[in-house]
This record gives structure tokens, C-alpha cells and sequence, in this order.
């Protein structure tokens, strides 16, 4: 298996693209403002329909779900049309725009099912999976950093091959109460493995799972109004992205290893794993550094996943929008 993401479209330079701190901006950030519809909505259908159907006969009504918010969300499906023609280069179809819908309902779909360990469902192809295993072996816990691009519960497969390992997610308390609610309709087990941000015991229970050997998943391609980010290049345009969770693993001192699970439609998922950094030894003068050349690697090869797989990206909103905005604080150039 291989120990790298899938080969890049282009070599990754020696240096770090310049990044530009942008303090908090006054307004909140974009997919905080939506009421995020097509997801929850989505959600919620297919949960019903899939745990009274099962997951073949529920597939049947996937293509109706998707052309229905395809019609009827049109900020998701502008979203959409803007993104594609960053990651196609060209202008979307609209057969475009409604794969990347009916690969949005599909995982939504398979989420059931993971979230329930009925893995045996699916085949699950794991590339660099020896990353992650060591990084397990030293007993001390492991960020495991994904994005809005594919299916992060597809990434639980990992723990078929380490009885008792304890998956658990780190997240805003904007989605937490939502995901919690939507996750006992699931499989109320799953709720208790959500870490929410923001209050006084996060940190207490954060660190407690990872000194008992815990995966701490994080999706760490969005930001809420009071973060700091950092804009890089990403499919040619500007973006904005949280230093939260960087600074958080360095503060913690743990690994962190980058994971996607790709859907390849039907069945199939392919779940890559890179080690993006260790901060286990990081001197505390180097930490902002070593930082910002991990964030830099995973916007990078986010932008390989998207050039490879464009219907997998499952941010419904302008991503860009706020990448656009002026800087409040000096840039720097960070090297890795």
C-alpha cells in the first residue's frame, strides 16, 4: 500500500506558498449564515428511507433525492456550478453538478450503514493504512484530519483491525448539536463519541481520549467567525483556512495524519491516509512553522483529490468568498 496520497498533478514546491493571516472578521463566516438545507434535510430523508428499506432498494430513490435539491436548493447548486469550474476546468454541465449531487445523497446514504459497522456492505480499499497503524502503535492518540470531501465514517473501517479503538469526532458546537440529534436516529452510540468545542471540559475529555490511544477526527477545511485563518491558493482561487486544528495538535503535542475516504461509486470507497506532521518533539519556537507547512501540504493535496475526483466535494457554499478579503495582519512566508 502506498504511504502517499494519489500521485499529484503537479510536484509540490519547496517552500510553502505565502499564507496571510486574516484575524476575525466581523461577519460570520459563509456556511454558518445557511441553514445547510441540502445536509441536514438529506440527512434526514435518508435516514428514514434507509433504515426501513435497507441500502439496496433505498439506492433506487438516490437519483430523485438528488435531482430534487438540484432543482430546488439553488445556493447549493450555484455553489456547486462555481466550484466544478475551479476543479474541471471548464464550465459545468448540469450532468455535472447532479453526480456531484447523487455522490453527496450516496454517502449520506452509506452513513447508515457505517455508522452501524456494517462494513461488510462495502469494499474498502486502504492505501498507506501502515501510516496510521503506526502512528496508533505509539499509544498516545492521533489527530486524523479530513475534510467536506467524500465520507469521513467510511474512515471508522479502520478500527475492524483494532478491537476497542475509539473513533471519536472534534467539532464546532454549531454542527454538534445538530450532528449529535441526527446521530441517535442512527445509532445513538455514535452520539457519545462526539467532542464538542467550547466548553470548559472539551479540552479535559479531548486529552483523556488521546492518552487512552483514541483517532480524534476533525474536518479542517471550515472556519467559524472567531477563528484565525490563513489564505492559500486552492483551485486557483484564494481561500480561507482555520489554523484551529494545527495549532491544536501542536499545543497537544500528538501526530496528525491526513485521511480521505473517496467514494467511487456503488459500493466502493478508497480511504488514503499521508502523515502530515508529528509534533511530538516540536520545539515551542518552531511550532508556528511546522504549523503552517502541515495546513499548506493538506490544502495541496485536498487540491489533488478534487482534480481527481471533483464530484466528491461536499461544500454546498462559496468557499471562496472569503478568501478574497484583505489581510488584517501582516503576511508572512512560511517554509517547511
Amino acid at each position: 500500500m502506498s504511504t502517499r496520497m494519489p500521485p499529484p498533478t503537479g510536484k509540490q514546491p519547496a517552500a510553502a506558498p505565502a499564507v496571510a493571516t486574516v484575524s476575525a472578521p466581523s461577519r460570520k463566516a459563509p456556511w454558518t449564515q445557511r441553514t445547510e438545507r441540502s445536509n441536514m434535510l438529506m440527512l434526514g430523508i435518508m435516514t428514514w428511507i434507509s433504515l426501513r428499506l435497507g441500502r439496496r432498494a433505498a439506492r433506487v430513490v438516490l437519483s430523485g433525492i438528488a435531482a430534487y435539491f438540484l432543482m430546488f436548493a439553488p445556493a447549493a447548486r450555484r455553489a456547486s456550478r462555481q466550484y466544478l469550474a475551479r476543479a474541471l476546468r471548464r464550465e459545468p454541465h448540469i450532468g455535472d453538478s447532479f453526480r456531484q449531487f447523487l455522490r453527496f445523497a450516496s454517502t449520506i446514504h452509506d452513513r447508515v450503514y457505517l455508522l452501524n459497522d456494517r462494513f461488510d456492505l462495502f469494499s474498502i480499499r486502504m492505501h498507506g493504512r501502515e501510516v496510521i497503524e503506526e502512528a496508533l502503535d505509539r499509544g498516545e492518540g492521533v489527530f486524523m484530519v479530513g475534510a467536506h470531501f467524500g465520507s469521513f465514517e467510511v474512515l471508522r473501517a479502520i478500527s475492524r483491525q483494532r478491537p476497542g479503538l475509539r473513533v471519536c469526532m472534534l467539532m464546532y458546537e454549531h454542527n454538534a448539536r445538530k450532528i449529535n440529534a441526527a446521530l441517535h436516529a442512527i445509532n445513538p452510540l455514535a452520539a457519545h463519541d462526539v467532542i464538542a468545542l467550547g466548553h470548559p471540559e472539551s479540552m479535559l475529555r479531548l486529552r483523556d481520549a488521546l492518552d487512552e490511544g483514541a483517532i480524534i477526527g476533525i474536518l479542517a477545511d471550515r472556519s467559524l467567525h472567531d477563528d484565525e485563518t490563513v489564505s492559500l491558493p486552492f483551485l486557483g482561487e484564494p481561500a480561507c483556512w482555520p489554523t484551529g486544528p494545527w495549532r491544536l495538535a501542536a499545543l497537544l503535542r500528538r501526530p496528525v495524519v491526513m485521511a480521505l475516504g473517496v467514494y467511487d461509486g456503488g459500493n466502493r470507497y478508497d480511504v488514503y491516509f499521508e502523515s502530515l506532521a508529528d509534533f511530538s518533539n516540536t520545539d515551542r519556537g518552531a511550532r508556528r512553522q511546522a504549523e503552517r507547512a502541515a495546513l499548506a501540504t493538506y490544502v495541496q493535496r485536498l487540491q489533488e483529490h478534487c482534480a481527481r475526483k471533483p464530484d466528491n466535494w461536499f461544500n454546498f457554499f462559496d468557499f471562496w468568498s472569503s478568501g478574497a478579503r484583505s489581510p488584517t495582519t501582516s503576511t508572512e512566508r512560511e517554509q517547511p
